[in-house]
C-alpha cells in the first residue's frame, strides 16, 4: 500500500461518523485551550515584570526578610535602617538612597483595590520609578504633607482626579495633586505618598516596608549587596535577584496551572481512544478485506494511529486558536482593572500546546492501533 493510501483511509475513518469526530476535536480544543490560557497568564506576567522591573531606579533593595515577604510590603523595617544605609554611601558608592513605605489597600471589587507606596516627598516618583510621568497636576515636592499623585489606573477606577479628596482609612484622607500618565505597568494602579504621610496613616512612623538604593556602578550591584547584607545583617537583594524570584514563583505557579489542565488533556485523550477503538470495531471487515489484498498488520496500525494524530492535530490548532480567544478576554479585563496585559501567546507556549495534543494522540492510538494490526483475516471477513 502507498503512503497516499494511508492518508485517504485515515481520513475517510474520521469522516464517516462526522458528528462523533466533531465532539471528540471538540473535547480536545476545550483541553488544549484550558492549558493554553493558564499557561499563557505565566508567559504575559513574565513580560509585565521584565519590562516594568527593569526600569526600576534602585539597583538593591534592603529589607528584613528579603523576597521571602513577596515585595516587601509589610513595613517590618526600622526606621533607622535609611540612616545606617546612608552613613555607608561613601564606602559603597550608594547614589541615592530612598526609605520605602508600601501598603496595599484592598476591596472586595478588585478594581478598588490599589498599592499604597510611600517615599521622601523631596526625592520624588521618579527616585524609584524614573519612568513616571505626571500627565495633569504636579509631583511631589520637597515639603508636601497629606498629597497624593495618583496612577492612571488607580485614578480612573476610583474616579479621581486633581483636587478629589481621597480617604486612606477612616481617620485620614489626602488631596490629589497630580495624576501619573499611562505607563502600561505596575505603577498605573500605584498611590503615591509623601513618606510620613502614610506611615502615619497605617501607624507605621517608626518603620519601613524597604530601603531602595541606587549605585553610581551598577555593575557591582552584586557584590555590593553581598558586603553590605553583610555589614548590616539584613537582606539585600539586586534587581536580577528579584526578577529570579518572580521567575522562580511562576514557573511554581507554571507547574500547578498545567497539573490543572492536565485532568482535562487525560479526558479528551481518553474521548480519542474511544472514538479510534470504535471506528476500529466497525471497520473490522474493511481491515480485514485490506488484510486479504495484501495489506501488511503494521499498514493497517498506521492508518489507526494517523486517524488518531489527525484528531489530536485538528484539536491542538482548534485549541490554539480558542486559547487566543480566551487570552484576548483576559487581557481585555486586566487592561479595564490594572492597564496590564496578564496573559501572553509566545512561539514556545504554540509549540508545547501542539506537541502536548500529537502526544496526546500518539498515546490515545497505541492501543487502538494495536488491536487493528492484530486482527486475523478470517476472523475480520467472518464478523457481519
Amino acid at each position: 500500500m502507498k503512503r497516499s493510501d494511508l492518508w485517504g483511509f485515515a481520513v475517510r475513518g474520521l469522516t464517516r461518523r462526522p458528528v462523533r469526530t466533531l465532539l471528540t476535536a471538540l473535547g480536545i480544543m476545550v483541553a488544549v485551550a484550558s492549558m493554553v490560557i493558564f499557561l499563557s497568564l505565566g508567559e504575559g506576567l513574565r513580560k509585565v515584570f521584565t519590562s516594568e522591573l527593569g526600569g526600576i531606579g534602585p539597583d538593591l533593595q534592603v529589607s528584613l526578610n528579603g523576597l521571602n515577604q513577596g515585595l516587601a510590603v509589610q513595613p517590618n523595617l526600622p526606621l533607622s535602617t535609611a540612616a545606617d544605609v546612608e552613613r555607608l554611601s561613601g564606602e559603597f558608592g550608594f547614589q541615592q538612597v530612598t526609605p520605602v513605605v508600601m501598603s496595599v489597600r484592598g476591596g472586595l471589587d478588585p478594581s478598588q483595590s490599589f498599592v499604597l507606596y510611600g517615599l521622601p516627598a523631596a526625592q520624588g516618583i521618579q527616585a524609584v520609578f524614573p519612568k513616571a510621568q505626571v500627565a495633569s497636576g504636579r509631583a511631589l515636592r520637597a515639603g508636601d504633607t497629606g498629597v497624593a499623585v495618583v496612577g492612571a489606573k488607580a485614578a480612573e477606577n476610583a474616579n479621581l482626579k486633581v483636587g478629589s479628596t481621597l480617604r486612606l482609612n477612616r481617620r485620614s484622607a489626602v488631596r490629589v495633586e497630580g495624576v501619573l500618565g499611562t505607563s502600561g505597568g505596575l505603577t498605573d494602579s500605584f498611590i503615591f505618598l509623601p513618606l510620613e504621610t502614610l506611615q502615619r496613616a497605617i501607624g507605621a512612623e517608626d518603620r519601613l516596608s524597604l530601603v531602595a538604593v541606587k549605585l553610581r556602578e551598577p555593575t557591582r550591584a552584586k557584590a555590593t549587596a553581598q558586603a553590605l547584607a553583610e555589614r548590616l545583617n539584613l537582606e539585600v537583594q539586586t534587581q536580577a535577584d528579584f526578577l529570579s524570584f518572580i521567575e522562580r514563583a511562576l514557573r511554581i505557579s507554571d507547574a500547578v496551572r498545567f497539573g490543572i489542565s492536565l485532568i482535562a488533556l487525560i479526558v479528551g485523550g481518553l474521548a480519542v481512544a474511544n472514538t479510534v477503538m470504535m471506528g476500529v470495531f466497525e471497520r473490522t471487515r474493511e481491515f480485514g478485506t485490506l488484510r486479504a489484498m495484501g495489506a501488511r498488520p503494521g499498514f493497517v496500525s498506521q492508518v489507526v494511529l494517523t486517524e488518531s494524530l489527525l484528531l489530536s492535530l485538528i484539536g491542538g490548532v482548534g485549541g490554539v486558536v480558542l486559547g487566543l480567544l480566551g487570552i484576548l478576554g483576559v487581557n481585555a479585563y486586566t487592561q479595564n482593572l490594572a492597564n496590564i496585559s496578564a496573559a501572553a501567546l509566545t512561539p514556545r507556549l504554540v509549540l508545547l500546546a501542539l506537541g502536548v495534543s500529537l502526544l496526546l494522540g500518539l498515546m490515545a492510538g497505541l492501543l487502538p492501533a494495536r488491536s487493528a494490526g492484530r486482527l486475523r483475516i478470517t476472523d475480520a471477513l467472518g464478523r457481519v
